[in-house]
């Protein structure tokens, strides 16, 4: 209210102010003579102050009317004007609109209709760098790959865009299978974006899959400090490409990089059991048994594995099977009510022919894990302990039957592997292999049980010697891992 006063007071004091400058000038003596053509005008003092104003409006309608003139005269010849920019509006207005349809088109998988908005947003927008990008996804959806490789190629001379184009690119030619010009892209891509997470990805797969284990290192490193990647997967992925990079050291002529390699695989991840079962064997490729048994004790502690077992043999070749039985009580002592622990004692034990104890270690396993590899160990002792050609022909009939147990299971695509790969052989996932039992068991041969008497023979010929008790435990070979069992060669 106070505010309303005081602007009335202002307003009242205005017209006071006015009536009386306008009072003074109506008395004033004198005013202004115009001679015009020889035309005298005489002015008073309020005429005169009148007229100026008149002629300073004029004057300012004149420039405005010259301002309109030079407006309409620089539209028709093209340049930027207020006019021109109204009718600019309208028609990114138009534009916009269509690369909005576009969008909805693509999403709603309509691939034909999105290019054709595509098109209308480009001629209305002359923003390439919109439009491109929709145009190229349309024709991927259409089936046009020409369109869209012809698009991506625009979008790489445009320093904005470039990343868009070499992506687009990329993933081109990794649907066309050409993995080779897809891995060169992605590293283009990496080093333009390199916290650029599917890029990251996308370009370790394919170096684990061409065995480029060096850059494939370089690109884990990357994801480390770009923290796509948490430090403790980091660890055990940087050890699998060092595993990888150290190649097959039990290959005759393997050299001491090779033998380096393998070795630090394995301080990278202990648990890793391939790398620990690669780098006892370079330890004991270089005289240094006490090294390969404290790296496989290690692994053995953590998941007991027949690979571990395997290369633990390796370490004592010449001794005897009891000398092996007393040794790998180094490992027994570790995990002794593990699966693969009792297995492999059981496995000793018949190697030793000491069938009790072979029995003792089995105890409940073809119980409660009835593998193939369990109920042919049964066999072995049965046939050991001097059972019937009935009972070890029924334990064998149940293992023919029987899933195998746990193998190299990818986590992606539940692919089962004879032995550990870096890569899935089947969709060429990286560090993606796990030993696990598969959730789906394994469909057996129906006419497995009639195979039984080409396996180990008639009743009459299954007769023999107790030298040959070893060799039941290998009568599953076909459906058993390979060198399953340990002292196979030393059973004599």
């Amino acid at each position: 209210m106070l505010w309303s006063l005081l602007k009335i007071l202002v307003f009242v004091a205005l017209i006071a102010l006015l009536a009386f400058g306008a009072g003074i000038l109506m008395e004033t003596a004198g005013g202004v003579q115009i001679t015009v053509s020889g035309t005298e005008y005489t002015l008073g003092a309020l005429q005169s102050v009148i007229a100026m104003v008149l002629l300073v409006v004029m004057v300012w309608l004149f420039l405005k009317l010259l301002s309109l003139l030079l407006a309409t005269l620089k539209f028709l010849n093209g340049d930027d004007t207020a006019l021109s920019r109204f009718f600019d509006k309208g028609r990114e207005r138009k534009g916009y609109q269509a690369l909005a349809d576009g969008l909805m088109a693509l999403a709603s998988g309509e691939g034909r209709l999105a290019m054709a908005k595509a098109a209308r947003a480009e001629k209305f927008l002359q923003k390439p760098e919109l439009t491109d990008l929709l145009t190229a996804q349309a024709a991927e959806m259409s089936g046009d790959t020409k369109k869209a490789t012809e698009v991506y190629k625009r979008l790489i001379t445009n320093q904005s865009t470039r990343f868009v184009g070499v992506r687009g690119i990329m993933k081109q030619k990794l649907s066309e299978g050409d993995t080779e010009t897809a891995r060169k892209l992605a590293e283009k891509a990496l080093a333009m974006r390199p916290k650029h997470e599917e890029v990251q990805d996308t370009l370790l797969k394919l170096q684990a899959q061409a065995q480029d284990w060096t850059g494939a290192r370089h690109t884990l490193s990357t994801k480390l400090k770009t923290g796509t990647l948490p430090r403790d997967v980091f660890k055990r992925r940087d050890a699998v490409l060092a595993l990888s990079a150290a190649g097959a050291i039990v290959e005759e002529g393997a050299s001491l990089q090779q033998q380096e390699q393998a070795i630090e695989a394995n301080r990278l991840s202990p648990d890793l059991v391939p790398a620990a079962a690669m780098a006892a064997r370079a330890y004991i490729a270089k005289g240094k048994k006490r090294n390969a048994t404290q790296v496989l004790k290690k692994a053995w502690g953590v998941q007991p594995h027949p690979d571990l077992a395997r290369a633990f043999a390796e370490i004592e070749p010449e001794e005897t099977a009891q000398q092996r039985v007393t040794r790998f009580a180094q490992l027994t002592k570790l995990r002794p009510q593990h699966d693969e622990t009792r297995l492999m004692m059981a496995e000793l034990h018949i190697v030793a022919e000491d069938f009790p104890e072979a029995r003792r270690a089995l105890g409940d396993l073809f119980e409660h894990a009835p593998d193939a590899r369990a109920l042919t160990l049964m066999a072995a002792v049965e046939r050991g302990e001097g059972s019937s050609d009935a009972v070890v022909q029924g334990w064998l009939a149940r293992a023919l039957t029987a899933p195998r147990g746990p193998q190299w299971i990818c986590d992606n695509c539940h692919h089962i592997h004879a032995v550990w790969a870096p890569v899935c052989e089947h969709c060429s996932s990286f560090d993606t292999l796990a030993w696990t039992t598969p959730d789906t068991p394994e469909i057996a041969s129906a006419t497995g049980v009639h195979m039984l008497p080409l396996i180990i023979g008639t009743p009459q010929e299954a007769q023999g010697p107790k030298e040959d008790i070893a060799d039941i435990a290998l009568v599953m070979s076909d459906i058993l891992p390979p060198d399953v069992v340990i002292g196979k060669t030393e059973a004599k």
